[in-house]
């Protein structure tokens, strides 16, 4: 036998028993879990490694707004922000794909079709993504041509991975579509299993949409919209309905046909609203004036279903003495729910007005936009559902009232809200000067530009963005120990809750 040969059983061996080792230590036991659920673990593991990520180039890029000079030309701002929101999206897309392989087998009453292809894709996708960052990281700048959009960065904002990457990401969700209709199609259907099926559909097809490019930058910047707006906008806020129908009818018991008849409106003010709504983005790339009035009116109508069902639900439960077998879930649903609202509903229709967004456009309201809705209707359902998964995986223990270290939970959503909340405020604030003194009053000139960006106001209050984002570090910090320890060494058993007809 050749040393290689000898060394690949010893590598893994170690592996493996590191693995043992880290499972007897959290208290997780994996036959607690069917396939599905093991293969959705792997996706919450790489999403809270990528979410560490992003806060910590997100703090990299806001100390650059302070300190300029910081890192420059070994890792420029560019990078910092781009990585940053890279980060961001992928691991939020971790998550919910994660979320739906651990419904996957409960919702359609049958195992996982072609589990073992959902796996592949997963390593797949794991490793397009290291080398895209780690690309990213050591080829900062250079030619751009047609070598470069292939292998290297495509240049264009938000969705910078090279070709060879979008083709990877379209195969996996591929995938993945095909393990959720195949499952479906094999065991039984539900309202649920409709809506979702549906919006995989979308979810791969949209994504098409970022792949080519066009020589006339208004064409270009119709379709990237396409992209920005609608495949992470308007797929994920129904997918997002998804996670949250499951979810509440698995830690309240809820009738499925309370969630199921939100979904579905859900999913109708998505065709009528969420898809015109993108014309918002459209009042000034050189489109034709009535975008100016069809993105003003639809905007901003696709939270109110997901606070409605969580509403209802809340009152559905409230009838049966509202028991609750997850405390920690029930409270960043909650968050979810109105973060959702106030995020993505309000703080978006305060700019989407082309009489408003003319002046604000660009500048920092945009971000304190970005920061509130991505955190409000994203991270807070993935958090609720990674609750609800370690429960499963501890042996389904007792996370309810009198729960040991309860402080963990509770603080770690207090900060994480309250740090978010923070920057989403002083990003406003940085905003709102420079729509005044750069638009209103300097019309929108490089000098007005650098006017605005070295006002006191402006400074301040992103001396006050750095600050919230520590606290919203430290949250993040609270809460990865929390779900490495809530309920460990918990002997009551959480109480079955029976599911309202």
């Amino acid at each position: 036998m050749s040393n290689i040969e000898m060394v690949k059983p010893g590598l893994l061996g170690t592996v493996q028993g590191k693995l043992k080792t880290f499972h007897n230590w959290a208290g997780v036991d994996d036959s607690t879990l069917n396939g599905g659920q093991k293969l959705a673990v792997k996706y919450f593991m790489a999403a809270v490694i990528l979410f560490i990520f992003q806060i910590l180039f997100g703090l990299l890029a806001a100390a650059q707004f302070l300190i300029p000079g910081f890192l420059y030309e070994i890792l420029d701002f560019s990078v910092n922000r781009m990585v940053h929101i890279n980060a961001m999206i992928l691991w939020m897309l971790f998550g919910f794909i994660g979320c739906t392989y651990w419904l996957l087998e409960d919702e359609s009453g049958t195992e996982i079709v072609g589990l073992k292809y959902g796996v592949i894709g997963y390593w797949v996708l794991m490793a397009a993504v290291t080398v895209v960052v780690l690309v990213y990281l050591l080829i900062q700048t250079g030619a751009g041509n047609d070598t470069t959009l292939w292998l290297i960065n495509e240049g264009r904002e938000y969705i910078e991975a090279p070709r060879w990457a979008d083709i990877g990401i379209v195969i996996v969700v591929l995938i993945f579509f095909a393990n959720v209709v195949l499952t479906f199609s094999k065991g039984k259907w539900s309202g649920i299993a409709g809506v979702l099926t549906l919006d995989l559909v979308a979810l791969a097809g949209l994504y098409l949409a970022g792949m080519f490019y066009m020589t006339n930058i208004t064409h270009e910047q119709f379709w990237w919209w396409w992209v920005i707006h609608l495949w992470v906008e308007a797929t994920w806020e129904v997918l997002v309905g998804v996670i949250m129908a499951w979810s509440l009818m698995t830690i309240l018991g809820v009738s499925r046909k309370i969630v199921t008849t939100w979904l579905y409106i859900e999913v109708a003010l998505m065709f009528g609203s969420g898809i015109l709504g993108l014309g918002h983005h459209y009042f000034w790339i050189g489109t034709p004036e009535y975008w100016l009035t069809i993105g003003g009116f639809f905007s901003a109508l696709e939270p109110i279903p997901l606070v409605a069902m969580v509403v209802h639900a809340v009152y559905d439960s409230g009838e049966r003495s509202f028991k609750n077998l997850n405390h920690p879930a029930m409270a960043w649903l909650i968050a979810h729910a109105f973060g959702n609202f106030f995020g993505a509903g309000v703080w978006g229709f305060m700019h989407t007005l082309p009489q408003i967004n003319l002046y604000t456009h660009g500048t920092q309201w945009s971000a304190s936009h970005g920061h509130l809705a991505f955190f409000g209707a994203y991270a807070t359902i993935n958090i609720a559902f990674f609750y609800i998964a370690i429960q499963h995986w501890r042996g389904n223990v007792w996370m309810g009232a009198g729960l040991a270290n309860a402080w963990r939970w509770k603080w770690a959503l207090g900060l994480l809200n309250f740090g978010v909340l923070g920057m989403t405020i002083a990003l406003l604030i940085a905003g709102y000067e420079q729509s005044f003194i750069e638009r209103a009053i300097e019309g929108s000139t490089w000098a007005g530009y650098f006017s605005a960006q070295n006002h006191p106001s402006f400074i301040n209050a992103m001396q006050w963005r750095m600050f919230f984002g520590w606290v919203t570090a430290a949250g993040l910090g609270l809460l990865v120990w929390d779900l490495l320890t809530i309920g460990k060494g918990e002997t009551r058993k959480a109480e079955v809750i029976a599911p309202a007809k």
